[in-house]
């Protein structure tokens, strides 16, 4: 199936805000963990550090492969979950209410490079 011009927009788009975020995080993850609430703090089994260096690398690495186009699917799919969780343990508010226009089209690219299962 051919992709349309709009599409490589999205997926160029989401892939460069991925890695441009997971950047950020990298450069200050004990800044990024003040965004994780204090219930899910609690919850984590590694400092809210760590956490957060570990989300910064899950970002750079969708981003690269949405930024490639290669393994599209999976990574806008780990994208999406990405961020759900984002949105549970942030909670939805003026700061991450944007996230939710990003899963949207991570789910989005998710779905429509999915492979399909053919039929015998």
């Amino acid at each position: 199936m051919k992709k349309s011009k709009a599409f490589h927009i999205l997926r160029l788009g989401l892939g460069i805000t991925f890695l441009w975020i997971g950047v950020l995080i990298l450069k200050s993850p004990s800044a990024w963990a003040a965004f994780i609430s204090p219930w899910a703090a609690n919850l984590l089994l590694v400092p809210a550090k760590e956490a957060m260096i570990a989300a910064g690398i899950l970002d750079v690495a969708v981003g690269f492969f949405l930024v490639v186009n290669m393994f599209t699917w999976i990574a806008a799919i780990i994208g999406a979950m990405h961020l759900v969780m984002v949105l549970i343990v942030s909670g939805i508010n003026a700061d991450t209410v944007r996230d939710i226009g990003l899963l949207g089209a991570a789910l989005y690219l998710g779905i429509s490079t999915m492979p399909r299962l053919r039929k015998k």
